[in-house]
């Protein structure tokens, strides 16, 4: 599949950029990344603490998937949050 992305990928990213949104921008969601972004960039951090706590989370959720859920629900379904 062409729009195939890989979930150890996201899931590195979100663990370790979650705050900054960039696992969110990988797999094709750019409204919930530049929300992600933005939030951590204009609050000064005081957002950035929340979103690399739900970055890690996700990051978590994508690693313990089978590749075809992960695939069918966050790149196909474009699931945005959790």
């Amino acid at each position: 599949m062409a729009n195939e992305k890989s979930k150890i990928a996201a899931g590195l990213l979100g663990i370790f950029f979650g705050a900054l949104g960039v696992h969110k921008f990988y797999l094709g969601m750019k409204k919930p990344a530049l929300i992600m972004l933005l939030v951590s960039l204009f609050t000064f951090g005081v957002g950035a603490a929340v979103f690399e706590v739900i970055g890690i989370i996700e990051g978590i959720i994508y690693l313990t998937m089978s590749d075809e859920q992960f695939n069918n629900t966050y790149v196909i379904g474009q699931k945005e949050w959790f």
